[in-house]
């Protein structure tokens, strides 16, 4: 008889888990707490408009196709990739834009026009970053985090200098234009943490952005999250939702089951893809492997103000994905990191899916998502939301030279305090824990848990760290681990 896995939550990692988990013939059902699966990535729907509430980039194609390859399929069995031409746009002030191509050819032109000279050393820096992604997502990051060793092999040691400087000052000692410094650093924001606190070695980033582009999935990244259910669910998970888990019961250091709408559910591990911190306070206070103080010791990734909005015509003068840059970029990297307030002058980014896949928005209408990135646990209020809607709105009209207030349909807005009611998220934040130096690989909380026995953990907390890729990568490094033990 197969042993009986129950996972919590139903995000990227956790639906990865599951398909892993099922594929090597174990039972397993996924418990979600909210009405709807993806975790993060769930999906705002209103009067034919769609939303993807959590992720709307699409990097690292070839991690979305290792993970459907492990099962014999490929991406485009579920559903259809859109490369984006530019891939992105980034304001600086009104109407002085830089525009990101498809291809390190037109990127090469758009910095020799920016900075003279400045394609040959992008040219070398990419090469770096290339060898560094190679090294990184093909190799290291598909290791379970649980010794220094994983990271020292013949590749690793000729680049040791690379953790011992950083993407900052790489970038700054090359390029002199603080538009192209902007758009280098930008990368590394995905993982959550400053550039100046960034090892050299993630410039991996750099080339997953100018080297393999930036994706749309028809549909959104929603889409994503429906194929891999649909995968889980034919290799035979189970998903329950509105299943909220109030305790993980422990008997002699080893996991009966876990309390559900007040109901024991026997299992045999469990495995937890929700929020890591969380996950420990439904056990007694015996069996948690970290204190509250060690939770508020660590760097953690932004929160965000995010505003979900429906316009009744078409918007202008953006792309797909628009950064807006006009504003001092260590001010508020300031306010995120080191004197945690909401900043005076928010930089901000605006995603307009609607622009390449129609099925986002009506005829001639427009679906827009705008982001503020936040320093987790900050306070969280109505008012709040709305002075800092009207400043960006107000900024993206001088911008880019138009009036969009009036056309608004419907906003919807969600911050610190819904992602801590929706998935029980650390202080509010929105990507996990940052990959910083001292909170990479090994030095992440760990995977298996030190004082639980068949008690497992997944997810951005965890290895190997944030974003979409990773989560992916986490689910399968989790499964091995639980194969590993049983």
């Amino acid at each position: 008889m197969s042993k009986k896995i129950g996972i919590i939550g139903s995000g990227f990692s956790s639906l990865s888990a599951a398909c892993y988990l099922a594929k090597d013939g174990y039972d397993v059902t996924i418990y979600e707490k909210n009405e709807t699966i993806g975790g993060r990535a769930r999906q705002y729907i209103k009067d034919g408009f769609t939303f993807d509430i959590g992720p709307t980039w699409y990097w690292m194609p070839d991690v979305f196709e290792r993970f459907f390859e492990d099962f014999g399929m490929k991406s485009s069995m579920f559903y259809s990739l859109n490369k984006l031409d530019p891939a992105y746009q980034v304001y600086f002030d009104a109407l002085d834009t830089i525009t990101i191509g498809d291809s390190l050819e037109k990127i090469y032109k758009v910095f020799e026009e920016e900075e003279k000279g400045s394609s040959r050393h992008l040219k070398k820096f990419i090469k770096t970053a290339e060898d560094n992604y190679n090294v990184a997502i093909k190799d290291l990051v598909y290791n379970p985090g649980v010794s220094p060793l994983e990271l020292v092999n013949a590749k690793t040691i000729k680049r040791l200098s690379q953790f011992f400087s950083t993407i900052s000052k790489d970038v700054r000692k090359t390029f002199k234009s603080p538009k192209l410094i902007a758009i280098l650093e930008f990368p590394v924001l995905f993982l959550g943490a400053k550039p100046s606190d960034t090892p050299s070695f993630y410039s991996f980033m750099n080339y997953a952005d100018f080297g393999l582009g930036t994706w749309h999935p028809k549909g959104g990244m929603y889409s994503v999250i429906e194929a891999i259910k649909k995968l889980a669910i034919t290799l035979g998970v189970s998903i329950k939702t509105n299943a909220p888990v109030q305790k993980i019961v422990v008997k002699n250091k080893n996991v009966e089951g876990v309390i559900i709408n007040d109901e024991l559910i026997k299992l045999d591990i469990v495995l937890s893809g929700a929020d890591y911190h969380h996950t420990e306070t439904l056990l007694e206070n015996t069996y948690r492997q970290y204190s509250e103080k060690y939770w508020e010791s660590k760097t953690f990734a932004p929160s965000s103000l995010l505003f979900y909005v429906g316009f009744d015509k078409k918007i202008e003068n953006v792309e797909h994905h628009t950064l807006f840059f006009d504003v001092n970029f260590d001010e508020h990297a300031k306010a995120i990191y080191d004197s945690p307030k909401w900043p005076d002058s928010p930089l901000f980014y605006a995603s307009f899916p609607s622009k390449t896949d129609t099925g986002c928005a009506p005829e001639d209408s427009e679906a827009g998502i705008f982001l503020i990135p936040l320093a987790p646990g900050l306070k969280d209020t109505k008012d709040i939301r709305e002075t800092y809607f009207d400043k960006i709105i107000a900024r993206f009209e001088k911008l880019t030279n138009q009036s969009i207030k009036d056309a608004i349909l419907f906003k919807k807005s969600f911050c610190v305090n819904d992602f801590i009611e929706d998935y029980n998220s650390y202080k509010g934040n929105a990507y996990g824990m940052a990959n910083t130096l001292l909170q990479t690989a090994f030095l992440r909380p760990k995977l298996k848990s030190k004082k639980v026995n068949q008690l497992y953990f997944t997810g951005q907390l965890t290895v190997p760290g944030p974003g979409v890729p990773p989560a992916l990568i986490s689910g399968k490094l989790c499964a091995e681990l639980i194969n590993k033990f049983n």
